[in-house]
């Protein structure tokens, strides 16, 4: 069965270049052809009411701030389209009964699935399952272990997370080789935080510094304020901080105010509201955050209808939505936080 399917995806990928081969024969034979800016849909095109589209949605349970937001975000953009019927799965982190939320969707014939795994490589055989059955499945942030398990993958950009950061503390610390740069990482188990702590390194690197003091933490309040504590205790001076996570970033904030430290600046994680707005205030040590999209899986509800219905992204020229999508990691600062605050999640 998954050797018909790599062979159908590769039919369509053969038929699609014969297709571009002669459209740009067409382009440069005469004045009378199609132009290949002519290709694809447009936004006018994309917003218009087609036929009624069934997506099945399945995420992890909303145990912190940022999946409560992927899962309001994919409901809130289903909401959005008069035609698509979005079938939402009890949010769970028992892998066995996701992918039994997910076998229900390939039973109820559903037109397409939108998945954030709770463990991508764990979910990976019953997505080629669903793709097996002509079902696209849109993977949301959490990777499939296999090509064939999805149609379209939309990601956070976790490396791009630690570059940004160590970016920015590199433009605020100028050139002082002496700095003290601290790390409040997440779990460190996850690729994740590995693939946020390795772009960190590589920023601070190139303007010479390094990460002097490290401790991870688990995504929680209280792990962010059990891990800042061991920090603060363990460094007498520091000059930056990057935690990797706002909401254990509520945590870490409150071991700073507890330990009555303000010799540094901090830079956080994801981009929620309550960071932001202390971006704003700027009553604290918190003067940035960096952006890890809580709305992947509204990008994936607004894919996953383009695929079904057979349209492609607006403003592109193919006529296909991309197969993969990594979505960018901006500073948010006082002096931007505006442009980012209303896609802000609640901690």
């Amino acid at each position: 069965m998954k050797t018909r399917t790599r062979i159908s995806r590769l039919a369509v990928g053969s038929a699609a270049a014969i297709a571009a081969v002669a459209l740009l024969a067409g382009c440069t034979a005469g004045g009378d052809e199609e132009d290949v800016t002519d290709q694809g849909t447009s936004a006018e095109e994309n917003q218009e009411s087609g036929e009624t589209v069934t997506i099945g949605f399945s995420g992890p349970a909303a145990d912190h701030g940022w999946l409560g937001a992927i899962n309001s975000g994919a409901q809130a953009a289903a909401a959005s389209f008069p035609d698509v019927d979005l079938q939402v799965a009890e949010g769970t982190n028992d892998v066995n009964a996701q992918i039994a939320a997910i076998e229900t969707f390939i039973n109820d014939g559903v037109d397409a699935i939108v998945v954030l795994p709770s463990d991508g490589a764990a979910l990976t055989e019953v997505a080629i399952k669903a793709m097996e059955a002509g079902i696209p499945v849109i993977n949301v942030d959490r990777e499939f272990s296999s090509p064939f398990a999805a149609r379209a993958t939309i990601l956070g950009d976790n490396y791009g997370m630690g570059v940004s950061a160590g970016t920015y503390i590199c433009e605020q610390l100028g050139d002082n080789p002496d700095a003290v740069v601290a790390e409040i990482a997440g779990i460190d188990s996850l690729p994740l935080t590995q693939d946020r702590s390795a772009g960190f390194a590589d920023a601070l690197d190139d303007c010479g510094l390094s990460v002097t003091n490290r401790v991870a933490a688990d995504f929680t309040v209280a792990g962010g304020e059990a891990a800042a504590s061991q920090l603060l205790s363990a460094a007498p001076h520091i000059d930056a901080i990057w935690n990797h996570d706002d909401d254990q970033g509520i945590g870490v904030l409150a071991a700073i105010d507890a330990a009555g430290r303000d010799e540094f600046f901090m830079v956080g994680g994801a981009g929620s509201r309550n960071a932001m707005e202390a971006i704003q205030a700027d009553d604290t040590v918190l003067k940035a955050t960096i952006i890890y999209p809580s709305t992947q899986a509204a990008d994936g509800i607004a894919l996953a209808r383009l695929i079904a219905q057979g349209k492609t992204m607006s403003d592109l020229i193919t006529p296909s939505v991309p197969n993969r999508i990594v979505l960018d990691a901006p500073v948010v600062t006082k002096e931007n936080v505006d442009q980012f605050i209303d896609l802000s999640f609640e901690s």
